[in-house]
């Protein structure tokens, strides 16, 4: 009887410490994974707002800077469940295609003693769209 108890602990700790590990992994957003997630709806919002009645007629690239603005927002309110996050955006530039996106994640206030500090996360990405032509 008394091994079966052991059994009961050690399956009761793993759950507990596995509880805990998922708790924390869901408070804790890390810079690296901010950055991927801003990258890859940087990429594809410029994608999505690429003007194709200008290529066809020129043959160069050109986006259309409200839509990218559209399309980056909606990707972001879907992949961010958080509302703290201030979004700026530098460099906006219709042709040749490239935008500068900054993302603030503002965290919570940590009062340690008598002082106040507040950690905010920055990510910025600089994209350019080009096309290879090398078909």
């Amino acid at each position: 009887m008394k091994e079966s108890f052991w059994g009961y602990w050690l399956i009761a700790l793993g759950v507990g410490v596995i509880v805990i590990m998922m708790l924390i992994s869901n408070v804790s957003a890390t810079n690296t994974q901010d950055y991927y997630v801003l990258k890859e709806i940087s990429e594809a919002a410029m994608v999505d707002a690429v003007d194709y009645g200008y290529y066809r007629e020129s043959g160069e690239l050109r986006i259309n800077k409200e839509k990218f603005v559209e399309n980056f927002l909606r990707r972001l309110s879907e992949s961010i469940p958080n509302g703290t996050s201030t979004i700026n955006f530098y460099n906006l530039y219709e042709s040749p295609p490239k935008v500068s996106v900054e993302v603030t994640s503002r965290s919570n206030t940590y009062q340690i003693n008598s002082n106040a500090e507040t950690f905010d996360i920055v990510n910025r990405v600089d994209a350019l769209l080009e096309l290879n032509t090398s078909n």
